[in-house]
């Protein structure tokens, strides 16, 4: 690819300056991932013009005591499946300069950056998503002050290939230790914290027509947020508590109605030897928040609503993702405890045996219907909210997972999950499924350098396309190699095999996956956003150089 010309190019030509640089070093990294996409009328797979796809990106960066600098260039011109159209293309779209001296820090570039738990600031990038909502600007962070902590920003925000110069984005947060200042505190072991955020969206009007009228709302060329939070720890106990505000922010998400937007979360969580529990409860009302109002899907978001629902790695049981309802909002309720049962106990036997509980449960807002302006909410104030009452159920998640070693060679992890998935809130039809799930997941290890491990996964469901089941069975040859087989079969509806057979190989710095095989449709998540990725077929090739 021209990509791995290009990275080879920038190491090449910032190699001397390292060299010679006293104190300076370099480090960076290749990502390639490639699909030979093939025609599959059974699985219903696309129709792609070109023969080879590939996400792929290299990143290179220079670091010394008082500079760094770096940069990430990016070949998507011929993307994976699944990425919105704006995702093609390539360039240079991330690029910096950073000054460090005596606890002050100033950036000017690409940057990304998170105010408390990302209610109303976190630009990340997730490159399975196809999200980096960066920000190109200023930053400022100042920690030169004994428990104190401050950062500014300023800058428009990434869209793909596209920054908004329509748009401008503007924040402060400050973090104060209080147990740097209170001598009790620290003689007890508290740690207690104490944060605030301010952002400002400042975006161009532009022409929104009520639908079927020819009135055009009067918008708003800025929106404020706010956030405040606390955040204790003494021993095992950690306790949060944040708050977030949201001026009137008229968008496709919420039907350009004039809410105000909030968000509150509480969370308490408590470890000590062999066990650990953890509650959390949040509340959210209209907070998606984008740096253009009239953007969809998953791009322009300043902020990400924390996610409470767990998020399962195994394949049936991440097969129906929830996604975050930040617009119209949600409650949402987690709990988790985990408990290890001691050697040489009757539940414990030899080696221990690790018991974990996780529930997730989340509802709508309970909306009251406002007058509607021609038959449609745009102009509107979109109804009104009671406080503690509940819509209807979006997602419930009580999984048990048990993990025992047998033998000194022999482990095995259990789990058990029931489900329900609310799928016409999260992708607009199919009413809701539900689902019991079990999971057997054995490891053998045969020697030192020989580990074989399997995974046997059955899905049972009376709705959508009815029950799954899944299997694998991998074996690695340590140091280098690793090989898999598996299969998802839907044995309820469709009768439909997705089988796929891989080889990964690790040499150094260098990690190269070779595979073959189908890709069933659906969605694909982390920390409660989502993507559709459609089915597909054909050869597989990841590569991955580190240095």
């Amino acid at each position: 690819m021209n990509l791995s010309k290009t990275a080879i190019a920038i190491c090449v030509a910032v190699a001397p300056l390292a060299a010679g640089a006293k104190g300076v070093t370099v480090h960076g990294s290749v990502q390639s991932d490639i699909l030979f996409p093939e025609k599959d009328y059974k699985i219903g797979t696309e129709d792609y013009k070109d023969k080879v796809l590939t996400n792929t990106y290299a990143d290179v960066g220079l670091y010394s005591q008082f500079v760094d600098a770096g940069l990430r260039v990016e070949y998507l011109e011929h993307p994976l499946p699944g990425f919105e159209p704006d995702f093609k293309g390539w360039g240079v779209p991330n690029i910096y300069v950073k000054g460090k001296y005596k606890g002050f820090e100033l950036t000017a570039g690409d940057f990304y950056e998170q105010f408390g738990s990302g209610f109303i600031l976190r630009t990340y990038e997730e490159r399975s998503l196809g999200i980096d909502n960066s920000i190109r600007g200023g930053r400022l962070k100042v920690n030169a002050l004994k428990g104190f902590r401050f950062t500014a920003l300023g800058g428009i925000q990434r869209r793909f290939w596209d920054w908004s110069k329509e748009s401008r984005v503007f924040g402060a947060d400050v973090e104060f230790d209080l147990n740097d200042y209170v001598k009790s505190f620290s003689n007890k072991g508290i740690i207690w914290t104490f944060g605030a955020s301010y952002v400002l969206k400042n975006e161009e009007k532009e022409d929104i027509i009520v639908p079927g009228t020819n009135f055009k709302l009067n918008l708003p060329k800025n929106v404020n947020a706010f956030d405040v939070r606390t955040h204790f720890y003494r021993g095992g106990l950690s306790l949060l508590g944040e708050f977030a505000w949201k001026g009137q922010d008229p968008s496709f998400d919420n039907n350009y109605t004039y809410r105000y937007g909030n968000a509150l979360m509480l969370s308490a969580a408590y470890s000590k030897t062999g066990w650990s529990a953890l509650l959390q409860v949040k509340r959210s009302e209209d907070m998606s928040f984008r740096s253009q109002r009239s953007m969809s899907l998953t791009s322009a978001f300043l902020n990400n609503m924390p996610a409470f629902a767990y998020q399962h790695t195994y394949s049936l049981a991440a097969l129906y993702p929830y996604a975050t309802q930040a617009a119209p909002g949600e409650w949402a309720f987690q709990g988790a405890f985990a408990y290890t049962f001691k050697r040489k106990t009757a539940l414990g036997g030899k080696y221990g045996t690790k018991l974990k509980l996780n529930v997730s449960y989340i509802r709508g807002l309970h909306h009251t219907g406002g007058e509607k302006f021609h038959n449609s909410l745009y102009g509107t104030d979109g109804g009104h909210t009671s406080f503690f009452k509940m819509g209807e159920l979006n997602y419930q998640d009580i999984n048990l997972q048990l993990d025992k070693k047998i033998t000194k060679e022999f482990h095995l992890n259990f789990m058990y999950m029931n489900q329900r998935y609310n799928q016409t809130v999260v992708e607009g039809h199919g009413g809701m499924i539900n689902s019991n799930i079990l999971v057997l997941e054995p490891k053998w290890k045969m020697s030192n350098k020989l580990t074989l491990r399997g995974e046997f996964q059955y899905l049972f469901t009376k709705q959508d396309k009815g029950d799954w089941a899944y299997g694998l069975l991998e074996l690695s040859i340590l140091p280098y190699l690793m090989v898999s087989v598996s299969d998802q079969w839907n044995c309820g509806e469709t009768n439909l095999h997705y089988y796929m057979a891989t080889v990964t190989g690790n040499y150094r710095r260098n990690r190269l996956m070779v595979g073959y095989g189908r890709t069933r449709a659906g969605y694909n998540c982390s920390g409660g956003v989502c993507r559709y990725v459609p089915a597909s077929r054909g050869f597989q090739l990841a590569y991955s150089y580190n240095f």
